[in-house]
């Protein structure tokens, strides 16, 4: 199965939090506000910050924020930042070659879906996720409003 870490996943949270709020956040904010364990929040915005996705000021006015428009950052960008290059197989993760590499026959098939996996994270924009979650609250909004 297909799966990103946790830490990704708070991670690809945090930077929409952040796409959609003008200015800065604090860790804590962003955790209380999804739930996240501060700890495990702050080291994952440290590792963004790290690898240049996010910017972060000390102070009481300090916090996160996207290091550039939420729409040159990609998925990938983020997932990368966390966990890796995105691997389908152990051997597509690794430059060594398994036991099986050279008589396999599924490794070339599942490296094309690899590719395309990639593609798709790669050309989906932090703005694309954050503009997903504008549309779901429009919509909230609009079923509450016609049941009053």
């Amino acid at each position: 199965m297909l799966r990103l870490s946790k830490k990704a996943d708070y991670a690809l949270m945090a930077v929409t939090h952040l796409a959609l709020k003008s200015g800065s956040s604090s860790a804590r904010e962003i955790a209380e506000q999804y739930n996240i364990p501060i700890e495990l929040l702050a080291k994952v915005l440290q590792r963004l910050t790290r690898r240049g996705l996010l910017t972060s000021q000390q102070g009481t006015r300090g916090g996160y924020q996207l290091s550039r428009g939420a729409e040159a950052i990609s998925v990938a960008d983020v997932i990368h930042a966390i966990d890796g290059p995105v691997a389908v197989t152990a051997c597509s993760a690794h430059a060594g070659r398994c036991g099986q590499f050279e008589k396999c026959n599924v490794r070339d098939p599942l490296f094309r879906i690899r590719e395309i996996i990639v593609s798709a994270l790669a050309t989906t924009s932090v703005s694309s996720l954050a503009s997903d979650q504008t549309a779901a609250a429009a919509a909230t909004f609009v079923a509450v409003q016609d049941r009053s």
